[in-house]
């Protein structure tokens, strides 16, 4: 699993690895927010109905990702990043929290990309600026941290770089 703050080149390595063969699903809050946009309506939603519409999204996309054959496949975020947006609202028991994570488990360690200002740019859904970006880098650190993942920060460099380094990590 890919995660970190917007803007810091996940997007990017996701496509590079999926043009290696390898399954990828991509990062939903993207989705959320260009479906609402072409319907006329503020990007997002407030804010808890944001990370539960994400996480309902997340919850399919872990099970379809489940029922290939793929041996790897390549998030782009994950339910852990609505549930840190539900933790944040006060909006998710430790009991809840707990039984998520044990029943949908991701490979560890997840990768993280740290923020990398020189290749940050917003865009139709990306709004948030470099501090913001910034500061939901350290939030996700924190939390992932705090759900018991391993985080391997992803190096700067090129998207063939940064796609052999996760390959090269994973052994495959």
């Amino acid at each position: 699993m890919l995660t970190g703050g917007p803007g810091a080149g996940k997007t990017a390595v996701l496509e590079g690895l999926q043009q290696r063969g390898y399954p990828v699903v991509n990062e939903v809050a993207r989705k959320v927010i260009a479906e609402r946009k072409a319907r006329g309506l503020s990007p997002r939603p407030a804010p808890r109905a944001f990370a539960e519409t994400i996480l309902e999204q997340d919850l399919r996309n872990y099970a379809s990702a489940a029922e290939s054959d793929a041996e790897v496949v390549f998030f782009d975020r994950s339910l852990l990043d609505a549930l840190g947006g539900l933790a944040q609202l006060g909006a998710l028991s430790d009991a809840r929290r707990l039984q998520l994570l044990r029943d949908y488990p991701y490979h560890d360690p997840v990768f993280l990309f740290p923020p990398w200002p020189e290749i940050y740019r917003t865009d139709s859904e990306r709004d948030q600026s470099l501090a913001e970006s910034v500061r939901v880098y350290h939030s996700i650190k924190d939390w992932y941290s705090a759900c018991g993942y391993t985080l391997d920060e992803v190096p700067q460099g090129t998207i063939d770089e940064r796609c052999d380094n996760l390959l090269a990590k994973l052994g495959v």
